[in-house]
């Protein structure tokens, strides 16, 4: 008997594509392709992951990118499914992964009827997979359209869409289609080859970054394959090196001349050294915040990115240069010559020494009842070799940031540049599938554990016995207030926090994860802490570990400038109700710095 068409889409994504499993949702939009997720998986079909919301597999989809370096397929059914894909697909696209997106469609013959759950999807998808979306009316398109949208989706590092109407779904497949006038006939497989600049644009980059003192290096997740390149660049320039929150994992914290994240989540050895360089280097990065960087100016710049369209619209870059990382950068090495003045690379590393110090310092400081810093500091001790974290954007984005030390063989990603709240729980359930023999932590809010990480911690319920390793930790941070948004009203807006919009409910986390068959543990007081993490890393299943955390204790930027400033005080003046507790909280991490020491 012959495939049909939804048959032969999973038969070539898995033995073509090597697509090993696809997170979705069922509806009768998709109908043809659930029953032929009815085969043996990995022999018929990939393995199907059965989520709680058609969301939470595109954020799925989207960390198996991340932490796989593969293309993550997610399946929804026609019209709200679809529709609940966007927010992970908007995630992967702005994150530069790739992805693609299979999606039901009404019947032929009734599209533009009004027909019921008719959605114009080409219309809704044409700004999420602008590279790639098409809608397959023939059986005989199906083969180049699941080619063309996995190498699309590779080479452009997007989202990619595919839409088959339910009665396409059930026809018969077309293998090979008729070889006459207007039939596409196309083959899988992708390469990205070596790609790097030309040498007199290398040769340019050199002179730039040997003739520089004081040189700064910026990389983010395009240079997460580069590590040993960035290395050895580093040491050869007698530079230190910041980290985008994207390319966390590029290099562990443990090396004296990594100072750590940049921007308002960042460091101040970051803030010190983008203000003291008079070269920048810039990898695989596009981080946004000029207000982080060297004033125009102030610095020569070269910058390596494998996209063109990112080269040059963040510093002015006097040597722009389009290629691949790990391969621009080996090209460079020959080039650069060893620096012997190394008292600008032992000033970064004395800042850094003295940062880590004043974390540490400010992890102890007592809170009402729990310093969060103090759990994320604790974690980062704990952290088993080879695990994977993943942090929610909120307040848990700045202690993931800032206090947790990733060493080397670890993962580690969020939502950069849509910063979406919800992706926490899911994309670690999706770095859990891609690698079961893993540990991974989620690092997350109450108010993203709300929005849905409740809802899949049933994923995790039902799947967590099929991991080689049950080791899955979920910490929520329980301050019933939406952390990260009051702290911008009073230092952006200078607002008081206004309690209708950022209270939220207590909920018992634990419990919850209790009920499902999970374990729960609840946290309250400091001592706690470490017994907290040393009995979950010791469970025979996943956790849950809910904390306690005071909502006072602020997330202090690297800099504060006097706009900031301004705004804290008219906040405080305009009758915040946590007045009190945020100046002696605040006291107490600002004054650290300037203790004995610092």
């Amino acid at each position: 008997m012959s495939d049909n068409v939804s048959q032969y889409i999973l038969r070539r994504l898995l033995d073509d594509w090597g697509v090993r499993r696809i997170f979705g949702y069922a509806g009768d939009g998709i109908i043809g392709f659930l029953g032929a997720l009815g085969g043996a998986p990995g022999v018929d079909c990939p393995e199907f992951v059965q989520v709680r919301h058609e969301e939470m597999a595109a954020f799925m989809a989207c960390a198996h990118a991340k932490f796989t370096g593969e293309v993550g397929v997610c399946l929804a059914t026609s019209g709200p499914g679809a529709i609940h894909l966007l927010n992970g697909l908007y995630d992967a696209k702005l994150d530069h992964q790739p992805v693609l997106a299979i999606v039901g469609q009404q019947a032929r013959a009734g599209l533009g009827g009004n027909f019921q759950q008719e959605v114009d999807l080409d219309a809704l998808f044409k700004d999420v997979a602008h590279e790639y979306v098409q809608v397959c009316m023939d059986p005989a398109q199906a083969r180049h359209l699941v080619d063309r949208g996995m190498r699309i989706a590779l080479e452009a590092r997007t989202v990619t869409c595919l839409i088959v109407p339910n009665d396409v779904q059930q026809l018969d497949a077309v293998p090979e289609p008729p070889r006459t006038h207007g039939t596409v006939h196309s083959g899988p497989g992708y390469s990205r080859g070596r790609r790097v600049p030309a040498d007199a644009d290398l040769q340019r980059a050199a002179e730039i970054l040997n003739a520089g003192e004081k040189v700064a290096i910026l990389v983010g997740q395009g240079a997460l394959h580069a590590a040993d390149e960035v290395t050895e660049v580093a040491e050869r320039l007698g530079a230190g090196v910041a980290k985008a929150l994207l390319g966390k994992a590029v290099l562990p914290d443990d090396l004296p001349w990594v100072t750590g994240s940049i921007g308002l989540l960042g460091t101040k050895p970051s803030w010190d050294m983008m203000m003291g360089c008079d070269t920048l280097l810039m990898v695989g990065s596009s981080f946004p915040y000029s207000e982080f960087l060297p004033e125009e100016g102030q610095a020569r710049g070269v910058q390596i990115d494998i996209d063109g369209k990112m080269i040059g619209i963040r510093y002015p870059m006097e040597a722009n240069l389009i290629g691949d990382s790990a391969d621009t950068l080996r090209a460079l090495i020959p080039l650069l010559e060893q620096k012997t003045d190394r008292s600008w690379r032992e000033q970064i590393e004395h800042n850094v020494g003295d940062w880590w110090n004043l974390m540490q310092a400010r992890a102890n400081e007592s809170a009402d009842p729990i310093n969060p810093q103090l759990l994320f500091a604790e974690l980062s001790n704990r952290l088993p070799d080879r695990a994977i974290l993943t942090a929610d954007s909120g307040s848990s984005a700045n202690w993931y940031a800032r206090d947790v030390k990733l060493r080397k063989g670890m993962m580690g990603s969020l939502s950069g540049t849509l910063a979406t709240m919800g992706p926490g729980v899911p994309y670690a359930i999706g770095a859990k599938f891609a690698h079961p023999d893993r540990p991974v932590f989620a690092l997350v809010g109450d108010g993203a554990m709300q929005m849905n990480g409740l809802a899949e911690l049933i994923t995790v319920a039902k799947y967590w016995r099929q991991w080689s390793n049950p080791q899955f930790c979920v910490l929520v941070l329980n301050n019933q207030d939406l952390n990260q948004v009051t702290w911008e009203l009073r230092a952006m807006a200078g607002e008081a926090r206004v309690p209708t919009t950022q209270d939220i409910p207590d909920v018992h986390y634990a419990q919850w994860a209790e009920l499902i068959g999970l374990t729960g543990i609840r946290v309250d007081h400091p001592e706690q802490i470490g017994g907290a993490w040393d009995e979950a890393l010791r469970a025979d299943r996943p956790v849950l570990i809910e904390a306690i955390t005071d909502p006072s204790v602020p997330p202090l930027p690297p800099h504060i400038t006097i706009e900031q400033a301004k705004s804290f005080m008219y906040a405080l003046l305009g009758g915040d109700p946590k007045t009190g507790e945020i100046i002696a909280q605040s006291a107490k991490q600002k004054l650290e710095e300037f203790l004995p020491g610092r």
